[in-house]
């Protein structure tokens, strides 16, 4: 193992001299570890049992650090994971590591954004994902190990520390950010199956993010107006998404979720008022922010001042959840922009892979008889 990685220690080595070591050597988040004595790593590892210890799963810039299973065990030992995390984590840096997530920039940007993961399916009630009251806060090791687990390999791998990650602030979820959708109180599609996958699959959908942004609307019910509160939220001077579009995240209080559908109103429906409605005119963008694109949009005019800029391109960029508890607020996550886009990953079962295995072999059989 490379020395300039964490490895795994004594189980006799006392807990404050190797909290002391890994914090000197700068493979920790400021927080105390659970040091990673071989028993754990490989208790870790039998959370995925169908992987090998050396199997490769990523490489993590900007070091371009390897990440095997077993490094992705040992930093999982680290964050307080249990064993049946491993896969939700994996699956989380299998997104990020997607072209289209742009990870490289992402790691080293001045953008104070940080890797939020989304999980769908039944991974949520099995593993005791939040996704009701709190859904953003403390109090859940699934939700607060998971998130954490991804932020330690991205810098114990990939070196982006505090001497490579330039964000001029940062957020907390630079700690840990893994929430789940409230599938239960959605009365649309969730955020898994919109994307193609089946409801009985669990998925992750990673989306760099800034910190939540509460939108308050305790008075009004009625769907237009709750979107001109949106809309006036979400389309502020100064805010990514203005500049170079992207895709931000809505996460739609339960109750404010519930005045859209007893409207009649679809997940589209949201999507499209936001878009239509979430934006300011050239004359106040153009000289304003941040650079204009990369996904600018052409339709803009811009000769005319009065021509007016969204914060997405199309409405299916807005990426729509419901989440957290009872009351009238939502949230609002804008991200870096253009340069990096969302991307849901399939999070990996044994029956998933017995199933790969069968189609493998009846594949195989084909091409004989052939």
């Amino acid at each position: 193992m490379k020395p300039d990685l964490p490895h795994v220690v004594g189980s006799g080595d006392a807990f404050d001299r190797v909290n002391d070591f890994f914090y000197e050597r700068g493979w920790t988040d400021g927080l105390p570890i659970v040091p990673p004595t071989e028993e754990r790593v490989l208790a870790m590892l039998s959370g995925m049992p169908w992987r090998g210890a050396d199997e490769l799963i990523a490489i993590v810039p900007p070091k371009m650090g390897a990440a095997t299973m077993r490094q992705i065990a040992v930093n999982a030992v680290m964050a307080g994971c249990k064993s049946e995390y491993l896969p939700v984590v994996v699956a989380a840096l299998q997104a990020v590591s997607e072209p289209e997530y742009g990870l490289a920039h992402r790691q080293t940007t001045t953008h104070s954004a940080a890797p939020l993961i989304i999980v769908n399916g039944p991974a949520v009630a099995r593993l005791h994902i939040n996704c009701g009251r709190g859904v953003f806060g403390s109090g859940w090791r699934a939700n607060a190990t998971i998130g954490r687990a991804l932020r330690l390999v991205l810098v114990n791998v990939g070196g982006a520390g505090p001497s490579v990650d330039a964000a001029q602030t940062g957020h907390p979820g630079k700690y840990t950010f893994c929430i789940a959708e409230y599938e239960a109180a959605n009365p649309w599609e969730p955020l898994h199956v919109e994307r193609g996958f089946a409801r009985e699959q669990s998925v992750v959908t990673l989306v760099q993010t800034e910190a939540p942004h509460s939108v308050t609307e305790n008075i009004q019910t009625d769907p237009d107006e709750i979107i001109r509160t949106f809309a006036d939220s979400m389309a502020t001077l100064g805010v990514n998404n203005l500049y170079s579009q992207g895709q931000p995240v809505l996460a739609l209080g339960i109750e404010h979720a519930g005045f859209f559908a007893a409207a009649g109103w679809s997940k589209l429906d949201v999507q499209k008022a936001i878009f239509e409605r979430a934006r300011q005119p050239w004359g106040l963008v153009k000289n304003r922010g941040k650079s204009k694109g990369p996904r600018f949009p052409e339709f803009v005019d811009q000769a005319d001042d009065n021509s007016m800029v969204p914060i997405i391109r199309e409405p299916r960029d807005l990426i729509v959840i419901v989440a957290g508890g009872a009351g009238g607020k939502s949230m609002f996550l804008p991200t870096a922009g253009g340069q990096t886009l969302s991307v849901s990953k399939l999070i990996e079962t044994p029956s998933d892979k017995a199933q790969d295995t069968r189609h493998k072999i009846q594949g195989a059989k084909r091409k004989t008889r052939g």
